[in-house]
């Protein structure tokens, strides 16, 4: 399958050890199915970096047996507590090489933050998520599945 990252960089040669902690799935590299989501992503990145936005573009193999996959099928209160937790930069993926789940984006995280801040319920945001369009995230946490199941394709600019 074609997978995306978005970044300023040229990434022939992904390394986990360079992700930031605050993330949604914690540490890790992070990829996506979504082609748009890795140009917004670049373009953010590069506007933040004063830098050229860059999309690469990855085939990551269908056979992830052998491996320990945690993977959201949606929205739940599983997953909303393994972002929150994520966000709040605890490790909480050790326990797997890859996380497999929606993104809380911008708009998504709002309503996640009202969870997150105490002011609603799990109840009420998981109802409200359900109104969002959701994109997808792959984070690959352990550099030896990485460099396994991930082969560089080809990298280009994103124009704004």
């Amino acid at each position: 399958m074609i997978v995306y990252h978005g970044t300023t960089e040229i990434i022939e040669k992904p390394d986990v050890k360079f992700s930031k902690k605050y993330l949604d799935f914690g540490k890790g590299f992070y990829l996506t199915t979504f082609e748009s989501q890795a140009k917004k992503w670049a373009l953010r990145k590069g506007m933040r970096q004063e830098k050229q936005g860059i999309v690469n573009v990855y085939e990551l193999k269908d056979n992830w047996n052998g491996f320990k996959v945690l993977s959201f099928e949606k929205e739940n209160e599983q997953w909303l507590d393994f972002v929150c937790a994520g966000r709040k930069g605890e490790t909480i993926n050790q326990d797997y090489d890859i996380s497999v789940g929606n993104v809380a984006n911008d708009d998504v995280f709002k309503t996640v933050d009202m969870y997150f801040r105490g002011l609603w319920d799990k109840k009420k945001v998981l109802e409200e998520l359900r109104y969002y369009k959701m994109n997808d995230q792959i984070c690959i946490v352990n550099q030896k599945v990485l460099e396994e199941v991930l082969t560089f394709q080809k990298s280009y600019e994103v124009e704004p």
